[in-house]
């Protein structure tokens, strides 16, 4: 069985003999599996892209529907409930035959092997009978590939000239070329092309006529200068040079890489990542490398490019870009070519000049920090993606471009050392102590400097930035210092690189860009959430920061955004979906809070109070472990509350978190903060519930003689059921 789509519709048997398929809609559908043949589309995908925003009443009664219908003519596959899939080989589909012949024939012509790849780029053109998907032009999934099948085409057809052009088939040439400049006058490939057949033929005073015709038609329509190689060309002819250079396309230079950042130190703590990087980049063409201010984005999205070898690679910095409007321009300045601005519509210009700079030669183009620009850069990398069929986007940003292929590729923290591991394996202490050689060229980690790096290390979420910049303060300070005043981290955390963005000067800007970003209600959410040390359920964030201000059923869907923004990470536990806050991210919000933090605290004492004290009765059941795990997981903010009331003087709260907690920590391991909590807790004055009172007492009075935790006391009068752990 074949399917044909390279023009009208067409599904033909083994022998050639084309099966008519009822009804336009099951055509539409096997279109739209035969565009992935071989792969199981999801259910929701294919009735979107049947129906759009039209979707019938039982869409998914429809669609099975259609799929018995079109059973009738070919087989498809049910992959359970990952969707359908046309049970074809890709060769089999005139779209993916046309697409291997086309990347074979570039494959030969760039082995100089010219003959084979005329004769394989002929094969593949030979395959259109018409427009592509002439027949689905209005359904909702049909125009990108249109888009993209059309640019490729055209493309393929720039090879094969270029070819036969090489070759010596000039004279054949040239009325070809004259047609196909008329119907693209702006196609810069074209004209070379037609250049130098024109030339070629003797006819150097046509091409430059030629040249002249064209270099008006693009200052006329779109307000720019021809392309530097077009140009270059240009002046061969004027020289009367007898073989003007070939130009195969104007976005190939003698450069692999362009515009990416020098590398000024070692790269450490991601060398894994480059090749995960490589891997998705050669399966995609969107890849987004997202996380957190200071996670190292940028360095190693320049790695990761600096190591593609087979494709020309373009970098364009946006955090100067204000304007999403200027997205286009910003591209085309780091490509070298001046942009002239046009004053309708500049944005949609620029881009099909890019467009036709980067012509169907495979390239990556590294977009470098969106998120401001967050819904331009989506809509630009969206609209050249369809235009440019062999190029892929790397991007970095600190949220995902949310567009249909998206790959994303998060970027967190360094591994920080665990508790029983040599320090010098953990990729935070290695970059610390690569970076303190260089600011102090005699420091060697040893055992007297590991805890202290271990430290800075935790205390700094193992993000890369704030450990750069920490080391850096080895030039005036000692490690110990260093380590004692991370508390004020961001008057300690300057002095980075004279030469960076001033973003990434010092570690409160770099959180300051983030903070910047967000919406009011985000904002409000983030300020608030600080009250919270650690990992908390969703349902705790929701009963904290809720109130008139930020409705309680809002919490989650503005929650869902700062996870998306890289202030809030999703942690995953045997206690269920967690959120936490980075320290640096947390002590930023806390200074920025537009809600009065004691209000803020209050809500979060009463909140850990009525945890503990529905906890409390579990404790002597048999769900006593799953109660002891689930106070162990908040233990940080169950602290944090009890610290509040005796800050706040709040007796009645204390005293009865403390009774609640009393026969928790009783079968706990007591620390230190543990013990002078529940010390300073028994010593609140004020009205509160004597019974509360005693409990707290007397388990003040067992954990100062360290019985608590080791032998299993407790307040009495409650048993437990089940063995203690």
């Amino acid at each position: 069985m074949r399917v044909a789509m390279l023009g009208p519709f067409r599904l033909c048997a083994a022998d050639g003999r084309t099966v008519e398929v009822g009804g336009p809609r099951v055509r539409t559908l096997l279109a739209r599996l035969a565009l992935d043949a071989g792969h199981a589309v999801p259910a929701e995908t294919l009735i979107d892209d049947l129906w759009g925003a039209h979707q019938p009443g039982g869409a998914l009664n429809a669609l099975q529907s259609l799929v018995s219908r079109a059973r009738r003519v070919t087989e498809i596959a049910q992959s359970g409930s990952a969707g359908y899939s046309l049970v074809l080989g890709r060769d089999e589909v005139d779209v993916h035959r046309f697409d291997r012949l086309v990347a074979a024939g570039r494959e030969r012509s760039r082995a100089d092997d010219l003959a084979a790849a005329a004769t394989t780029l002929r094969e593949a053109l030979a395959l259109w009978r018409g427009a592509a998907l002439v027949d689905f032009t209005d359904s909702p999934f049909a125009p990108p590939h249109i888009a993209r099948l059309d640019e490729t085409r055209l493309a393929a057809l720039e090879d094969r000239i270029d070819a036969d052009l090489r070759l010596g088939g000039h004279e054949e040439l040239i009325a070809e070329l004259d047609g196909l400049c008329a119907r693209h006058p702006l196609r810069e490939r074209l004209t070379a092309l037609r250049l130098r057949a024109l030339h070629a033929a003797g006819r150097r005073a046509d091409a430059l006529a030629a040249y002249e015709e064209h270099r008006a038609g693009l200052a006329e329509q779109l307000g720019v200068d021809p392309a530097p190689e077009l140009s270059a060309l240009h002046t061969t002819l004027l020289r009367g040079d007898p073989r003007p250079a070939p130009v195969t396309n104007p976005s190939r230079s003698a450069s692999q890489h362009t515009g990416l950042p020098a590398r000024l130190s070692s790269f450490v703590g991601r060398e894994s990542e480059i090749a995960q990087v490589a891997d998705v980049l050669a399966r995609s063409r969107l890849v987004t490398l997202f996380g957190p201010g200071g996670a190292g984005k940028t360095r190693l999205a320049t790695e990761s490019a600096a190591a593609i070898t087979d494709r020309r690679v373009w970098f364009v910095e946006l955090a100067p870009v204000r304007d999403g409007s200027d997205l286009a321009a910003a591209a085309l300045a780091a490509l070298g070519i001046r942009e002239t601005r046009v004053l309708e519509a500049p944005h949609t210009h620029g881009t099909a000049r890019l467009a036709d700079v980067l012509g169907g030669e495979p390239a990556v183009l590294v977009l470098d920090n969106c998120e401001h620009l967050i819904d331009a850069a989506a809509g630009f990398v969206h609209e050249l993606l369809g235009r440019c069929p062999e190029l892929r986007v790397l991007a970095t940003s600190r949220e995902p471009l949310a567009l249909t292929g998206e790959q994303l590729l998060p970027v967190g923290p360094l591994a920080l050392p665990g508790e029983d591991t040599d320090p010098a394996e953990s990729a935070a202490v290695r970059l610390f102590t690569d970076r303190a050689r260089s600011a102090s060229p005699g420091f060697a980690l040893t055992e007297r400097t590991a805890a202290h790096v271990v430290e800075v290390c935790r205390r700094l979420d193992g993000i890369p930035l704030a450990i750069e910049l920490a080391a850096a303060r080895l030039r005036s300070m000692s490690l110990p210092q260093i380590a004692d005043r991370l508390d004020d981290r961001f008057r300690l955390l300057t002095g980075g690189n004279r030469t960076s963005m001033p973003r990434h000067r010092t570690l409160r800007a770099v959180v300051e860009w983030s903070w910047d970003l967000l919406t009011g209600p985000e904002r409000l959410l983030a300020g608030r959430m600080a009250v919270f040390t650690g990992a908390v359920r969703a349902e705790s964030i929701t009963a904290v920061c809720g109130d008139a201000q930020l409705p309680a059923e809002d919490v989650f869907y503005v929650l869902s955004s700062l996870v998306e923004k890289s202030l809030v990470a999703v942690v995953e536990s045997e206690q269920g979906t967690r959120y936490r806050m980075l320290e640096t991210v947390r002590a930023y919000c806390r200074q920025r809070s537009e809600t009065e933090p004691e209000r803020v605290r209050a809500a979060h004492l009463a909140h850990f109070l009525a945890f503990a004290e529905e906890a409390e009765p579990g404790l002597y059941g048999r769900h006593q472990i799953d109660w002891m795990d689930r106070l162990d997981a908040d233990h940080d903010n169950l602290l944090a509350a009890l610290h509040w009331s005796i800050e706040s003087g709040d007796a009645d709260s204390g005293l009865r978190l403390g009774a609640a907690l009393a026969w928790y920590w009783s079968m706990s391991s007591l620390d230190r903060d543990v013990e002078a909590r529940f010390a300073a807790v028994a010593a609140l004055p004020g009205p509160a519930s004597p019974q509360a009172r005693s409990v707290v007492e007397l388990g003040s009075a067992v954990a100062g003689a360290g019985i608590a935790g080791s032998s299993g006391s407790a307040p009495p009068q409650r048993p437990p059921a089940t063995p203690t752990r």
